[in-house]
């Protein structure tokens, strides 16, 4: 009988994944520079998720390397000087337009554990002209940052990627100042629980499917992590041709989504109390 796949199988497929995302974008950058006719925007997933002025502030690698599910910098309400994280922030989309939000009297910060993104991240933040920012190597269940550092806490359909997010959660909370709020899109589960085959498929995971949360679920562990104010707004409903192409040939003829069970894309904000 098969088993779920384990924390560190579940970090590599995800590493593996993300990795060959910034890869490709590279190369796809790399076929552009000679071309002008190949100098119009963005993925379709970013075109999907950030309206035309997002999309003219970021240079199209950024967009071209967006794997999100929602656009939580206009989620996050952020203001002139505050200090911003983005959790798995991939090809850096949302770090920069958070930096231009905040302004020079701000900091976004960008925390992944994948080279290859981070290396895509700066090379697109040098692009873009922002200074106010700094990516950072690591996981997020254990950030690099003092505790009470940082004002917002975002991310774009990460967390759900972490087999740990008891971690992720505390961890965020921890770096938070007094006041901070949290302010992330993920994919939430409604209804009855993902069954063990779902679970089990490892394209799944990397794809943010199989290891999403219940929306009960969510607001729980937000809650034992001291979280207050926690909300939950549903995007959209996904179906079987939401699931990325590179996932569809691994999914078993006939594996269905149980009765009454449906995967949602969310945005989910929380505060950290302020004494």
């Amino acid at each position: 009988m098969a088993t779920e796949p384990s924390a560190d199988q579940i970090r590599e497929a995800v590493r593996e994944k993300y990795s060959e995302a910034a890869r490709r974008v590279s190369l796809v950058q790399g076929a552009k520079s000679g071309s002008s006719c190949c100098s119009g925007p963005t993925s379709l997933i970013a075109s999907s998720l950030y309206d035309g002025r997002d999309l003219e502030e970021v240079p199209d690698a950024a967009a071209l390397a967006s794997l999100g599910c929602g656009n939580p910098t206009l989620l996050a309400q952020l203001k002139p000087g505050e200090m911003v994280l983005d959790l798995g922030s991939g090809g850096g989309i949302d770090v920069i337009l958070s930096a231009k939000r905040v302004g020079p009297g701000g900091l976004a910060y960008g925390l992944d554990m994948t080279d290859e993104m981070l290396a895509l991240a700066r090379a697109n933040a040098r692009q873009a002209g922002v200074t106010n920012v700094e990516f950072l190597k690591g996981h997020i269940e254990a950030i690099p940052l003092p505790d009470a550092s940082v004002d917002v806490i975002i991310s774009n359909c990460v967390i759900n990627l972490s087999a740990d997010k008891d971690a992720v959660l505390a961890e965020a909370y921890r770096v938070l100042k007094p006041g901070g709020r949290f302010a992330v899109a993920d994919i939430v589960v409604q209804g009855g629980p993902l069954s063990p085959s779902v679970r089990q498929l490892m394209a799944l995971w990397a794809g943010c499917i199989a290891g999403a949360l219940r929306d009960d679920e969510y607001r729980q562990k937000l809650g034992r992590a001291g979280f207050v104010d926690i909300g939950l707004q549903v995007l959209k409903e996904y179906g079987v041709e939401d699931v990325p192409t590179e996932a569809r040939c691994c999914i078993p003829e006939g594996l269905a989504l149980d009765p009454g069970t449906k995967i949602v894309s969310a945005f989910i904000r929380a505060t950290k109390p302020a004494q």
